[in-house]
């Protein structure tokens, strides 16, 4: 649970205003904050913090033993280590997202994409650090996406759980070569994860339960499902959900508010703007035509 993150408590402590938090697949922790002239004090916590800048930052302030050092601005990240004690001094506007994770979630990345088990796993600090596929994971995905609707659910998880990869590949003090992964899907797990998700259609669907039905780690479960199918878990799974909405509007009467629900999406506001944004039309518009 995202209670349980150090560095979640130590900011409501202070100025800092929370926007949203989510739990994600896992047991990561996600939340959006904003702060604006505020000194803050966090002292060693026992998780790991990747953060992004979303808008501002520029007068974010950190006190090093050389004096205070600033460098923030919109996609900029500072991951913080388990342990990294730090002082900020928030000299203006800064809007910022913030990952939650632990060893053990880098650990089991690692033992599932790169087949070792770390025994002394070490996380790199990076201040003000500039990451393109970092910054392009949260803008796409965990930006984008509606944190507490049901519909959104599988892409989160797979945002961290790329997060994660990137993480381990990039920012851990050991490198591994990730192993090739040739081929897709085989027909019959393919039919599963298929048959399985029009089950489950009205429900939130996770990368993990996917991954199990064809005991797969999540990472070789995603790239093979791509391979199979051309789409992303998610983005198939998105897709399952407005055509099966399509049908609804056009041989039913049944309201908006019940197509979102049997459709998987917690509101109809969230299932209007994803069929516009895929149709280009809102769903009573595509009804009428």
């Amino acid at each position: 649970m995202i209670e349980d993150y150090q560095v979640f408590h130590n900011l409501q402590r202070h100025k800092t205003q929370l926007l949203l938090a989510a739990d994600l697949a896992g047991g990561t922790g996600l939340a959006s904050w904003h702060n604006s002239h505020d000194r803050v004090v966090v002292e060693s916590p026992d998780h790991h913090t990747l953060s992004l800048y979303v808008n501002d930052g520029y007068e974010s302030y950190l006190k090093t033993k050389h004096g205070w050092r600033n460098g923030g601005a919109p996609d900029r990240m500072c991951l913080m280590p388990q342990g990294y004690a730090s002082t900020w001094d928030i000299r203006g506007p800064l809007s910022f997202v913030h990952f939650y994770f632990t060893d053990a979630h880098l650990r089991d990345v690692a033992e599932k994409v790169w087949d070792k088990s770390p025994t002394q796993l070490s996380v790199d600090e990076r201040i003000f650090a500039d990451d393109a596929q970092i910054a392009t994971l949260y803008r796409q995905f965990l930006l984008s996406g509606q944190w507490h609707d049901n519909s959104d659910q599988l892409m989160l998880g797979t945002a961290a759980t790329l997060l994660l990869n990137q993480l381990v590949q990039k920012y851990c003090r050991f490198q591994w070569q990730p192993v090739t992964v040739r081929g897709g899907l085989a027909p019959y797990q393919l039919a599963r994860a298929k048959a399985w998700i029009e089950a489950h259609i009205d429900q939130p669907i996770l990368l993990a339960e996917l991954a199990a039905l064809v005991d797969l780690s999540e990472y070789h479960f995603a790239r093979m499902f791509k391979q199979s199918q051309g789409l992303a878990p998610h983005q198939y799974v998105m897709q399952q959900r407005l055509q099966l909405a399509q049908q609804l509007l056009q041989h039913t009467r049944l309201p908006l508010t019940d197509i979102a629900g049997r459709c998987g999406f917690s509101s109809s506001s969230h299932f209007s703007n994803r069929f516009r944004q895929t149709f280009g039309m809102a769903p009573s518009a595509f009804r009428q035509s």
